[in-house]
């Protein structure tokens, strides 16, 4: 696997002002691929990691922070209903509406 050298920046200890921008940049580059690779899960759990990374990085201005930990609590919501119902759920679900199990 070739590492991006955006992504070996983000965890390079270096410059640390320079973090939340990239971190930054990640997150609209994933999210932009987000709409258009039709929703995936994994894309979504991973964009929430990012923007709760970023509400936590020091310095941040107030705005984006806030801003960082609402869109936290969406994303975080788009990862629960997109997630794969467990088999006993949907058991009791079938149960529940009627409808007649295999």
């Amino acid at each position: 696997m070739v590492i991006d050298p955006m992504d070996s920046a983000l965890f390079a200890p270096g410059d640390a002002s320079a973090q939340p921008d990239l971190l930054v940049c990640a997150t609209l580059h994933l999210m932009s691929h987000y709409t258009t690779g039709g929703g995936c899960v994994k894309l979504a759990a991973v964009i929430e990691r990012h923007l709760k990374a970023l509400a936590a990085a020091p310095g941040l201005a107030p705005v984006l922070r806030a801003t960082c930990l609402q869109l936290t609590e969406q994303w975080e919501g788009v990862v629960e209903r997109t997630m794969p119902q467990p088999e006993k759920f949907r058991l009791l679900s079938k149960l529940m509406n009627g409808t007649r199990c295999a």
